[in-house]
């Protein structure tokens, strides 16, 4: 059992404690949130590869590749290699949340 606080402004607190008073099972609501949040990760990551397959096809090269080497100096800093470093990382952290989540 799970008891937590919730520190939302009073308009939220209403509309969220509307939707409570009508949940019959609260197992499966909290399951709900759960899968939502792990479909919307899931949604990220695709769009995530999807960006970063043009940027490899652009530099020939994996992105664990252009990371290290970017990551080392080897690369500058073209905004281009910014961005492309940039959507890497957001695609690791979602991955991350996901394997916790699953």
């Amino acid at each position: 059992m799970i008891d937590f606080h919730l520190s939302v402004q009073p308009q939220t607190e209403k509309r969220l404690r509307k939707i409570l008073s009508q949940v019959q099972d609260t197992e499966i609501f909290a399951r709900t949130i759960i899968s939502y949040q792990i479909s919307e990760l899931q949604k990220g990551v695709l769009n995530l590869r999807l960006d970063l397959k043009e940027f490899e096809q652009k530099h020939q090269m994996t992105s664990e590749d252009f990371q290290e080497r970017f990551s080392q100096g080897i690369l500058g800093d073209d905004a281009d290699f910014m961005v492309w470093s940039g959507l890497y990382e957001m695609l690791c952290h979602n991955q991350m949340q996901l394997s916790e989540l699953r």
